[in-house]
């Protein structure tokens, strides 16, 4: 997968050693001279090494050597030897196909173009020479942009098209670059570092940096790389070995076609003081109107690890054209923001399934997946920021409640007209980019403008029933201010030509050429020409005594006439003979031949003086993408508090109480939410109640047979702490929050080979991290502590860990164990502490039949929690549930007993 490494076999390798031979078109290994274009695709392919490259050859685009064997394997074609090469080819219409398929396999794509068209080369100096091709496109996972890629097959007439067949699955598409202080910092322990980051996606405009102190286990790391998932990493050629091992088992996890692709660059990139060099030459020089000061500023206040980042990121973008992204460094934004959102760490976002479940990595069944129900794409981008950052404010929760509110208990239709708005909008966030980018086609332009414009004029029309009926301010706001900022796109709608921009015709794109005298100036001359040809249609008519004649076209050639071949004798000898048939034969004057090509020429150069134009006038588009982009935002909330409405519609949702300075999570009757939704009607999940308070109990260890629900109720908890941070209905009777500051878990039993820590390091690494970062704001969740080594250690550990966040941290604590001596720790402190198990019943009918000792219990669960300590864990029952032959349940059975009778006697 790795095309980095693909280096050209070995006609490449013969290729280089006879550089130094006279006669460098001779392929030593065999024999045979190379032909013009193989030569030029080894000039381009030493510039490009590690793309694979789409040459495009007339009517199909061909790949050579290694590439076409790339080719042939990953998109299911057909390559053969052709020359000194192997070669496989497609047709160019279905270039953006395959250059996706490629990309989405984790290869870097080139798509090579002639430069050249046949009018205007016949007529240049080369006319005999190879067409001349240049590179006109990169492509990799995250710089998926441009006309050859996405916009080929939108239904234009209806608009209606599934946006997401067009891009990808992913909502979002970061590029993410990590550089590392390898200085070793003072006073920090071994393995310790400052990371600096980058995250940018070239396909929405978004731009986001963090720099953060992070210990040998690289928690901090991973969380950041798991809450942005990129679809690619730029990584210096060495890191430490800790964030090596960290971002192997990250991307060896994803599937084989969905691989994270990584890019390595020279660790030169990411040394400070060349870092700095480029990038002051980058805002100074290369920025247009950069006379601000105050862009320099920002860049030079950023930590040194971010500057690193951002030169390679920088570097890397240039390939790609699209580095005008980062022209405004106003518009970075920082990712960790411990004062504006809870802290969810990497673990937390894993245990908890967040934005994906544990099996299989996919988005059903987390929590993203029941919040999510946005009509957008942009709307689904930002309801995953929301889930990943819940608020801290109760004033900005209660905003985001307050809207939610309105949505589900508003009479007026208003609501179920912004509704409609929303649906069959294509992905005009990603749009804006491709225009902003100049790498949109004319189709994609026009497709964005006219979707902008409509959204301008139905919201516009809203206007007076928004003013009286829409009430929270957050909703008022955002869509009262959309018309504004979306004002100037509809002047660009009108210069052009509605046509002519859905079907690709750029030399007929713009309606009134007065502003643009290039254009009108060529099709003058072009109109010259065709009423030269149209007189000499008189002088035609004389020569072959035919005053009927007219010019016929075929097969494409023009202006050829056409004569019977019973009279062919009566057609000038200087006539050239075009073509024939049995009947006819088809020619062209001397005047026409001349006046022909020049014709060709001058609409091969109108066809480039358009293109040009149409450059300019995307520059001038892009003036205002920065209130549009606002504008989309503002659609993205709306987006997203219709999708919070529509979850709180599910039954027996309600809205919970968020308050700022209270330290309490009360929950009547609460469910899991995922499970919830994924048992449906006909299952009911049991509910539950929580009572944790600061300053009364805070602490509830959880005890109860195996299988007995415990890891459902302390998720359901944290679940629901989160969902009402985010500002959304929650499922369960009613629920009061206290805002938490952070919630941190320790759950399951899962080592990390790739890291090479055993499953109890593993467990005391998260813990350790826990200790060092809850505070008594925070709500804590260790599951089964101690599990992973000898039974006192455990106990020994999983006690002192529990003292310590009753006594020092003070934090909302959630303990589930199997140790009945942690329990005795609510005698200590009986007013923090409260022992709680899951109820069951042990089936007594069954257990009275047979009073011998050997049949292990038969249990059925209640899934209730209860106040009290529960004796045991029945750990059989799940023995016997799980198929355990009899002979080796009964042995445990006895066993068991037998070691309780030890057991009790010494007690």
């Amino acid at each position: 997968y790795q095309c980095c490494s693909l280096q050209f076999s070995a006609s490449f390798k013969s290729y280089d050693s006879t550089q130094n031979t006279s006669d460098t078109n001779l392929n030593k290994r065999t024999k045979s001279i190379y032909t013009p274009l193989e030569l030029q695709f080894l000039e381009m392919k030493k510039q490009y090494k590690d793309a694979v490259l789409c040459v495009e050859c007339g009517y199909k685009y061909r790949f050579f050597g290694e590439d076409a064997e790339i080719a042939a394997k990953e998109l299911n074609i057909y390559c053969h030897q052709d020359h000194n090469f192997m070669t496989a080819s497609i047709p160019s219409h279905r270039l953006f196909v395959h250059v996706r398929r490629l990309v989405a396999k984790g290869y870097k794509v080139g798509v090579i173009k002639q430069m050249e068209t046949a009018a205007l080369k016949a007529a240049g100096e080369n006319k005999s020479s190879l067409f001349s091709r240049k590179l006109t496109a990169l492509y990799t996972k995250s710089t998926l942009i441009g006309e050859d890629i996405l916009f080929k097959e939108i239904w234009f007439h209806t608009l209606i098209f599934n946006v997401e067949e067009v891009t990808t699955d992913v909502p979002d598409n970061y590029l993410l670059c990590i550089c590392e202080n390898g200085e070793n910092l003072k006073n920090g322990k071994k393995g310790d570092i400052i990371i600096g980051i980058m995250a940018v996606q070239p396909t929405t405009g978004e731009v986001i940096f963090d720099s953060f102190r992070d210990c040998a286990s690289r928690l901090e790391l991973e969380s950041r790389v798991l809450r942005l998932q990129p679809v690619e990493i730029i990584l210096p050629s060495s890191l430490s070995d800790q964030s090596e091992k960290l971002i192997n088992s990250i991307t060896s996890m994803r599937l084989r076609d969905d691989r994270i692709r990584i890019e390595r660059m020279g660790n030169l990139h990411f040394e400070y003081s060349h870092a700095f060099q480029l990038i002051t030459n980058f805002y100074a020089k290369e920025v247009p109107d950069t006379t601000d000061p105050q862009k320099l500023s920002v860049i030079v206040s950023l930590d040194k690890p971010v500057i690193c980042s951002l030169a390679a990121v920088i570097a890397y973008l240039k390939e790609f054209n699209l580095e005008r992204i980062l022209y405004n460094p106003s518009n970075f934004k920082r990712l960790s923001n411990e004062t504006e959102y809870m802290t969810i760490n990497g673990t937390t976002m894993k245990n908890l399934e967040i934005l994906q479940n544990q099996t299989d990595m996919k988005t059903r069944g987390s929590l993203l997946w029941v919040l999510d129900h946005t009509k957008t794409s942009f709307g689904r981008r930002r309801l995953k920021k929301w889930v990943t950052q819940p608020l801290m404010k109760s004033s900005e929760i209660n905003a985001r409640l307050d809207a939610v509110s309105e949505i589900l208990l508003s009479e007026s239709s208003v609501f179920g007209q912004i509704r409609n708005l929303l649906c069959k909008l294509p992905d005009i966030e990603r749009g804006l980019c491709s225009v902003f980018h100049k790498k949109c086609s004319t189709q994609e332009f026009f497709l964005i403008v006219s979707t902008l414009s409509r959204l301008d004029l139905e919201i516009q029309v809203l206007v007076p029933v928004i003013h009286s009926h829409v009430k929270t301010p957050l909703l008022q706001n955002a869509l009262l201010e959309i018309p504004e900022l979306l004002s100037p796109v509809k002047h660009y709608l009108e210069i052009l030509n509605e046509e002519a921009a859905k079907t690709g015709d750029k030399t007929q794109l713009f309606k009134d050429l007065a502003d643009f005298p290039v254009i009108r100036k060529k099709k003058e001359e072009i109109l010259d020409v065709l009423s030269k040809i149209q007189l000499h249609l008189t002088d035609i008519r004389k020569q072959i005594k035919n005053p009927s004649a007219e010019y016929v076209t075929v097969s494409g050639q023009e202006f050829m006439i056409e004569v019977k071949n019973s009279h062919k004798s009566s057609v000038p000898s200087d006539w050239v003979m075009i073509s024939s048939t049995k009947a006819v034969s088809r020619f062209h004057s001397p005047f026409i031949i001349e006046n022909y090509r020049h014709l060709n020429q001058l609409r091969e150069q109108l066809v480039l003086d358009c293109s040009a134009e149409w450059l300019n006038f995307l520059d001038h588009f892009s003036e205002h993408y920065h209130p549009v982009s606002k504008a989309i935002g503002h659609l993205a909330t709306v987006d997203c508090l219709f999708s919070l409405a529509q979850v709180a519609k599910q039954g027996d949702y309600c809205r919970p109480t968020v308050q700022d300075n209270c330290r309490e999570i009360i929950i009547k009757n609460g469910r899991h939410p995922v499970i919830d939704v994924l048992l449906g009607e006909q299952d009911q999940y049991v509910p539950n109640t929580t009572n944790l308070s600061g300053d009364g109990e805070r602490v509830m260890i959880i005890t109860g047979p195996n299988m007995g629900g415990k890891s459902s109720y302390i998720k359901q908890v944290a679940l629901i702490t989160v969902m009402a941070q985010i500002g959304s209905y929650v499922p369960a009777e009613e629920s009061t929050v206290g805002i938490v500051d952070g919630i941190f878990t320790r759950m399951g039993a899962a080592d990390n080979i790739y890291k090479g820590r055993s499953t109890f390091m593993e467990e005391l690494t998260d813990t350790a991290e826990i200790i060092r970062k809850a505070t008594s704001r925070s709500l804590v969740i260790l599951d089964e502590l101690g599990r992973g080594t000898s039974t006192h250690d455990g106990i020994a550990i999983a006690y002192a860990t529990l003292e310590h966040f009753i006594r020092d941290v003070e934090s909302l604590t959630l303990f589930v164990t199997h140790y009945p001596s942690v329990c005795e720790l609510e005698k200590v402190y009986p007013e923090k502490v409260g022992n709680y198990h899951m109820a069951f019943l042990v089936n007594e009918e069954e257990s009275a039949e047979q009073k011998d000792e050997e049949n292990p219990e038969f249990i059925t669960f209640l899934y209730q929690i209860t106040k009290g300590v529960s004796a045991r864990s029945y750990g059989l029952n799940v023995a016997k549930l799980a198929d355990i032959p009899e002979e080796i349940l009964k042995k445990a059975a006895h066993k068991s007993k037998e070691l309780e009778r030890i057991v009790n006697m010494k007690r």
